[in-house]
C-alpha cells in the first residue's frame, strides 16, 4: 500500500466569513498542493474540507499520515468522539446535533477507504508544511464579491 503524508489547514476571515483551505500531499519525491475557498463558511468547515479534499485527491487506497493543527478534527478520531457521535445518532454528549454532519460523514467514509493516522501539529510554529498550508489557505480566501 502506498504511503502518503498529508498536511492540511483551514483559515477564515471572520468566523463565520470568507474562508480558505489547503492540503499538501507528499509521497516519496512527489508533492502536490491543492486549495480552495468559500465566501461564507467557518474555521471548522474549512479545516474539515482541507482534510476531505486531501484524502479525495488520492487515486488509490493509501496509508496516510495526516497532519493538522485542528484539535477538533484530530481529537474527533484520536479520542473517539466521532464514533460516539455515530453511536448516538450524530448527537453530542449533551444531546445536541453534531455540527457539519455531512462533512463528518464524508470524512468518516474516506477513512474507511484509506488507512489514516491523525497527528496534531502546533499551528503557526516551525512546522514547514503546516506553515505552507496556512499560507495557501489564506491565499484561497475569496476577497469581496
Amino acid at each position: 500500500m502506498q504511503k502518503v503524508t498529508i498536511y492540511t489547514d483551514g483559515a477564515c476571515s471572520g468566523n463565520p466569513g470568507p474562508g480558505g483551505w489547503a492540503a499538501i500531499l507528499i509521497s516519496g519525491d512527489l508533492k502536490k498542493e491543492i486549495s480552495g475557498g468559500s465566501k461564507n463558511t467557518t474555521n471548522n468547515i474549512m479545516e474539515l474540507t482541507a482534510i476531505i479534499e486531501g484524502l479525495k485527491a488520492l487515486k488509490q487506497e493509501c496509508e496516510v499520515d495526516l497532519y493538522s493543527d485542528s484539535s477538533y478534527c484530530v481529537n474527533s478520531f484520536n479520542q473517539g468522539w466521532i464514533y460516539n457521535w455515530m453511536r448516538k445518532g450524530w448527537k453530542t454528549a449533551t444531546g445536541e446535533a453534531v455540527k457539519n454532519q455531512e462533512l463528518w460523514k464524508e470524512l468518516y467514509d474516506l477513512t474507511k477507504k484509506h488507512k489514516v493516522s491523525f497527528h496534531k501539529v502546533k499551528g503557526h510554529s516551525d512546522v514547514t508544511f503546516n506553515n505552507r498550508c496556512d499560507e495557501l489557505a489564506r491565499k484561497a480566501i475569496p476577497i469581496g464579491e
